[in-house]
């Protein structure tokens, strides 16, 4: 029974490991920090030229929207740990290295920036048509369409997608730190798993559900109060 875990043993066991704890924490906020912000650059630029180059559209375009859409499934498709590893040069050449926080960011903001550009285009093609022919009969170029009407009018659904796309990116964070990108997920594989810590996995996975909470409370908040319906 010496071994038994009780809440004063598992209590002792995470205060002494509070600054690693700490360090995990931080190395996931930079991590997904990083990540989606050059994810939801990036793939609104993507997802919006998706959107504009399709069929009716604006700037309709079958190839170039065949082109894109087809990148845009295989990097989608392709299993994000084999991505991680396949790009392990390209990061180097990146973040001038291959471990922690900022190397593994270049993997995820990869993955995200493509899953992102389709809740884009998904979201702009919920825009009442009538919104962008109402611009364009008022002499708006495509560039006033995108920003004064698309983008504005599908404000509320983006917020929504930027938080799926964090929550996402949290959960791949856990499999960057096969690569020695850190953070709350990899604590809880070297410890809880391997080392069988039980009070470790445990206080992770608590952690984790505590912030996809935090994150989806912000981002329903803040897009309800953007929502003008």
């Amino acid at each position: 029974m010496a071994n038994e875990l009780t809440w004063q043993s598992a209590t002792n066991n995470l205060w002494a490991m509070r600054e690693e704890i700490w360090q995990a924490f931080l190395d996931t906020l930079i991590m997904v920090g990083i990540s989606t912000v050059v994810s939801v650059v990036f793939g609104t630029l993507l997802g919006v030229a998706l959107f504009m180059t399709s069929k009716n559209q604006l700037a309709e375009n079958k190839l170039f929207y065949s082109i894109l859409g087809n990148v845009t499934n295989l990097m989608r498709a392709f299993p994000f740990v084999i991505l991680m590893i396949v790009i392990i040069p390209a990061t180097r050449l990146l973040a001038g290295t291959t471990i922690g926080p900022v190397a593994a960011s270049v993997a995820l903001s990869l993955a995200g920036l493509f899953y992102f550009a389709r809740l884009v285009e998904q979201n702009l093609r919920d825009v009442p048509r009538g919104i962008i022919e109402a611009g364009q009969s008022m002499g708006a170029s495509n560039w006033t369409i995108i920003s004064k009407i698309l983008l504005v009018e599908s404000r509320a659904s983006l917020i929504l997608s930027i938080t799926t796309l964090t929550i996402s990116l949290l959960s791949y964070s856990a499999a960057a730190g096969m690569i020695g990108g850190g953070g709350l997920g990899d604590l809880a594989i070297r410890y809880g798993y391997n080392r069988y810590q039980n009070d470790v996995m445990i206080f992770m996975v608590v952690l984790l559900v505590l912030i996809v909470i935090i994150i989806q409370g912000i981002g329903n908040f803040l897009a309800e109060k953007l929502d003008k319906r």
